[in-house]
């Protein structure tokens, strides 16, 4: 069906011998922005990554945008259109300065210089990131990097959204703009969080994640 983004059939995933996934059925539709909750280590990250190939699950297929994703090559494209924000901001920051991270992800995609730089300069509006834009990367705090990925992800303006723990570290007032960002500007994400207030603000659907344990909650 075209207005399905991600569907995963009986995805079973298992880190060695230890289970995480086990033949979990999951889709995200047009329009679908939904809520990832459960405990440590319930498989709410893993689940992202193998939407995006990171991980390959045991058993299971995974389609994205209508095609089957099996190889290394078919989430190519996946990455491009569809953007995964991790938890841990230092595994996505690689860039010598707050611009060039930010500009990375729309030259990868064939934009020009000039419409890149609008772009950086629209990004560090919304995020109230201007003061950042000529610092070194391993100059800003972990608040900072939080937002210079976010940042990041936003550029490159993808199909779907799939964002683990966005809203942690974040003081308020960053926290508000994100949530008017993902409410007004957004069509799809998925959200993985312990924030059960950021959440409520934003999806429309929620699912409960836990070792075999996955349904819907709202």
């Amino acid at each position: 069906m075209e207005d399905i983004l991600i569907k995963l059939e009986n995805i079973t995933f298992s880190y060695n011998s230890f289970p995480v996934l086990k033949n979990i059925n999951f889709e995200v539709r047009v329009g679908d922005k939904v809520g990832l909750v459960g405990p440590n280590g319930a498989g709410k990250t893993t689940l992202l990554y193998i939407i995006t190939g990171f991980l390959r699950p045991q058993k299971g297929k995974i389609i994205i945008l209508g095609k089957e994703r099996k190889k290394e090559k078919d989430f190519i494209e996946v990455r491009q259109k569809i953007g995964l924000l991790f938890q841990d901001s230092d595994s996505q920051l690689f860039c010598p300065t707050v611009k060039e991270d930010i500009a990375f992800g729309p030259l990868n995609l064939g934009k020009s210089k000039e419409e890149v730089l609008k772009i950086v300069q629209n990004i560090s509006d919304l995020f109230n990131i201007h003061h950042l834009l000529e610092r070194p990367i391993y100059k800003l705090s972990g608040g900072e990097k939080k937002l210079v990925a976010l940042a990041g992800i936003f550029a490159m303006n993808p199909i779907c959204y799939l964002l683990d723990e966005p809203s942690a570290g974040l003081d308020e007032k960053t926290k508000f703009k994100l949530i008017e960002f993902l409410k007004n500007y957004v069509k799809n994400c998925v959200i993985v969080s312990h924030d059960k207030e950021f959440l409520k603000e934003i999806a429309n659907k929620t699912y409960y994640l836990e070792k075999d344990k996955f349904y819907k909650i709202l």
